[in-house]
């Protein structure tokens, strides 16, 4: 008992995230209710705050937990943590959640970003001439051959069956210099009215350019992607939208281009560094305003080539660039170092929502309307949340150093509020430390 006051009294009166919290709880009581007026018996916010709960704490089991603590204790890790008034039933959370589109929620990633602009924290991931890189790829995140919905793609399989499956774009802030990334609102590949053809990546893509391109423009941007993207209608669509670019560009999808790259000496930088073994050579080779396709009306862009080699001749590493930037001696290898950064969108991002506990892959429910979409940008949300908790929450950031990976702090996360009723968030924080011995003070980070 002297513990529980102890770490009380030494609470902050309103942690970091609580904001985070009360930041979402705004955007819920705007959810669209199908509801008639006298079936109420939970809120929407409730619905959505619990589906958010499983999400950040990683743990599938984690409402059945709380809804047991709640009968035994008055009260549980759901309400104290998330706000949430009552908790739904698993099945009356996603008949709820099915008939909101994900669009309601997706301010809270502008809004999260905005905190993270104001705070000043935006600038450590500024790259190539102060921009912010955006790296953007397509993510499948649903796949069955019998469960669909009416916002299903599907394929036909070589044995005849058809397959349904869920992908969206997912763009996310990177940078070289940090491990961590910025989620922004994923863009979700689903049939659009009016138009006959199946939807796509790359349609999505440019969705999301003119629904954001604007938004985010005045931060100075530039976009990553792949060579999917690296065609004159997204090319164009950024410009106009006043985003640069670099996106990758491979000789087989740009036939046009290469072949004005022939039979020129072509502009060449060297450069050669030890990177603790042996010498790496990166050879860059470069050439502006080349047509990106056949035609008078085709978009000229800037070129460029990296190449690192062993002394040995082994290669190391190659690819090719577009990009809207003038390329020149000194900052060649610079872009390329941007361009080079677009993997953490597969790694640090992708990589990490399907295999390091976010489970991004798992069908938490399918739905006949939204839901498909709405529970994986709830999970996108969490991802978020965690990242603004390591740039902004001390306590959160020590722990973090002191545990060996992030696995096992939400082990930890979900072995405690199965258990304990904490306070709050900080309260919870301040649990952990003291079992780990570690005295906190605002300078600890």
């Amino acid at each position: 008992m002297a513990l529980e006051n102890n770490l009380r009294q030494n609470m902050k009166h309103c942690d970091e995230f609580s904001q985070f919290i009360n930041l979402f709880q705004e955007r819920l009581k705007k959810l669209p209710d199908k509801r008639k007026r006298k079936n109420k018996q939970y809120e929407m916010r409730d619905a959505g705050l619990s589906a958010f709960g499983v999400f950040f704490t990683q743990s599938p089991s984690f409402l059945a937990y709380q809804r047991t603590m709640e009968q035994k204790k008055g009260r549980s890790n759901a309400q104290t943590l998330f706000g949430v008034h009552k908790i739904p039933s698993d099945n009356q959370i996603r008949d709820l959640l099915d008939e909101v589109p994900p669009s309601y929620i997706n301010p809270v990633f502008e809004e999260s970003l905005d905190l993270i602009e104001k705070s000043g924290k935006l600038d450590k991931f500024r790259a190539f001439e102060q921009n912010l890189l955006i790296a953007m790829d397509g993510v499948e995140y649903f796949n069955s051959n019998t469960i669909h919905c009416q916002h299903c793609s599907s394929r036909k399989l070589k044995n005849g069956k058809t397959n349904y499956f869920h992908s969206c774009v997912t763009p996310v802030i990177v940078s070289h210099q940090s491990s961590l990334v910025i989620p922004l609102p994923p863009e979700f590949v689903v049939p659009q009215d009016g138009h006959e053809k199946q939807d796509c990546e790359n349609a999505a893509a440019k969705r999301w350019i003119r629904t954001y391109g604007q938004r985010y423009s005045r931060l100075l941007i530039t976009l990553l992607g792949d060579d999917l993207y690296c065609h004159q209608p997204i090319c164009e669509e950024l410009l106009q939208q006043n985003l640069n670019f670099i996106l990758t560009c491979r000789p087989e999808s740009h036939k046009t281009l290469y072949e004005h790259l022939e039979g020129i000496d072509l502009p060449t930088v060297i450069t050669r560094r030890w990177n603790g073994k042996f010498e790496e050579t990166s050879t860059y080779r470069y050439l502006n305003q080349v047509p990106l396709r056949d035609g008078n009306d085709a978009l000229l862009v800037n070129w460029f080539e990296i190449a690192v080699t062993r002394s040995d001749g082994k290669v190391l590493y190659k690819n090719a660039f577009a990009t809207n930037h003038f390329i020149t001696d000194d900052n060649v290898a610079a872009l390329a170092l941007a361009g080079r950064t677009r993997w953490k969108v597969e790694n640090e991002n992708n990589n990490t929502l399907k295999t390091k506990g976010y489970n991004l892959e798992h069908n938490f429910g399918h739905g006949k309307k939204h839901l498909s979409s709405l529970l994986p940008s709830l999970n996108i949300l969490a991802f978020l949340f965690h990242t603004l908790l390591e740039l902004f929450d001390d306590k959160y950031q020590l722990l973090r150093r002191h545990l060996p990976s992030r696995k096992t702090f939400f082990d930890d996360l979900r072995a405690l509020t199965r258990y304990i009723d904490f306070d709050s968030w900080e309260h919870l924080l301040s649990f952990m430390l003291y079992g780990l011995g570690l005295h906190f003070t605002h300078n600890s980070s």
